[in-house]
C-alpha cells in the first residue's frame, strides 16, 4: 500500500471515530435517559467499529483499494451536500419524517439510474420513497418508541 492511500485511510477512519466519539458523547450526556437509549446503544457500536478501524489503520492492516478516485469523489459529492443540509437543518427546521422523505427522494432521484424523462420511473420513485417512510415511521415511532425531532410538519 502506497503512502497516499494509507494516509487517506488514516485521515478518513479518523474523522469517522471522532465524529462516533462525539455522537456517543451528546447521546450519552442528554436527558431524559430512556428517550436516548436506541442512540445510545448504536452510537455504541458506531464508536467499536470506528476506533477499530482506526485503530486497523494506523497500524497498516486495512486491506480497501487504493483510496477514492476523483470520479467517485464526484459521484459522492451529491449525496455528502444533501447529508448535510439534512443533518444541520432539515431534520429540525422541517420534522424528522418529512425533511427524511424529501432527501431520501432526492436522493433516490440522483442516484436511481432510470431515465428521468419517464413518468413511469417517477411513479416507481414515488412509491419507493412513501414505502420507506411508512418503514421508518413504523420503526421509529410505533417499534421503538424514539424520539424524533418534530417541528413545522411533524
Amino acid at each position: 500500500m502506497t503512502a497516499l492511500p494509507r494516509s487517506q485511510h488514516i485521515v478518513a477512519s479518523g474523522h469517522v471515530a471522532a465524529v462516533g466519539v462525539t455522537v456517543a458523547y451528546v447521546s450519552y450526556t442528554q436527558e431524559p435517559a430512556a428517550a436516548f437509549l436506541f442512540p445510545r446503544m448504536i452510537s455504541t457500536v458506531f464508536v467499536v467499529l470506528a476506533l477499530w478501524t482506526f485503530g486497523k489503520a494506523l497500524m497498516g492492516r486495512t486491506k480497501v483499494g487504493n483510496g477514492l478516485s476523483n470520479t467517485a469523489m464526484k459521484n459522492i459529492l451529491p449525496g455528502l451536500v444533501i447529508l448535510l443540509i439534512y443533518v444541520f437543518w432539515a431534520a429540525k427546521g422541517l420534522g424528522f419524517y418529512t425533511a427524511t422523505t424529501i432527501a431520501f427522494f432526492i436522493l433516490l432521484t440522483l442516484y436511481d439510474p432510470a431515465p428521468h424523462n419517464e413518468a413511469k420511473s417517477w411513479i416507481k420513485r414515488i412509491i419507493i420513497t412513501a414505502g420507506f417512510l411508512a418503514v421508518m415511521y413504523g420503526l421509529f415511532a410505533m417499534l421503538l418508541s424514539v424520539f424524533t425531532p418534530r417541528e413545522i410538519f411533524f
